[in-house]
């Protein structure tokens, strides 16, 4: 996948894999119809590891990396994880907000050259719905991801047996390695 392509998707589905020792992730264009297309990534998490890593490469056969996201922390309810390339430059960073997240989870991501943005669960009741009573975390969540008041993308969790996302871009300069690790995030990291 090149990076000038990647960067100019405005859509794109991620859908989690079913493995018993590992998450992975498959990260695909959407087609002129509506379907999943070409596939963009492949990200699997790093089990075992003090700090919570996950790589994502571009494709399933896990030799060239596209980038990666690692915490600076070992453990650290509010961690921040650096988002890098396949070189291991920057390109950004998220956190949780612990605070606010106590009722909506709540995300800030950083990339240098734009203003931070807030990415927050949409519906108070599902977050609270989600949190109070174990048995719906399978609940579809819905996260709008803003900078001023105007939206960035968005991650919406769909219905189904397997944990899928459409996301959606808005702005044009954010980078598109940058959200996808977001994306993936929401998924693995979502619950702590």
């Amino acid at each position: 996948m090149q990076l000038d392509n990647l960067q100019s998707q405005h859509q794109f589905h991620i859908r989690q894999r079913l493995r018993m020792m590992v998450n992975q992730y498959e990260v695909r264009a959407v087609a002129p119809d509506g379907s999943e297309g070409e596939l963009l990534a492949f990200a699997q998490q790093k089990r075992l590891a003090f700090k919570e890593q996950v790589t994502i490469y571009t494709d399933d056969s896990k030799q060239q990396p596209l980038l990666g996201f690692k915490a600076r922390q070992r453990i650290d309810l509010g961690a921040t994880y650096d988002v890098t390339d396949a070189a291991g430059n920057p390109i950004g960073l998220f956190r949780k907000d612990f605070a606010q997240s106590l009722l909506r989870s709540t995300w800030h991501v950083e990339q240098a050259g734009l203003p931070q943005v807030t990415g927050q669960e949409r519906s108070m009741p599902v977050a609270l719905l989600r949190r109070f009573v174990d048995s719906l975390s399978w609940l579809p969540y819905h996260f709008d991801f803003t900078t001023g008041g105007q939206p960035v993308f968005t991650v919406v969790k769909k219905w189904g047996l397997r944990d899928k996302y459409v996301v959606e871009v808005q702005h044009p300069q954010i980078d598109r390695r940058l959200i996808i690790a977001m994306a993936v995030a929401l998924d693995a990291l979502q619950a702590r």
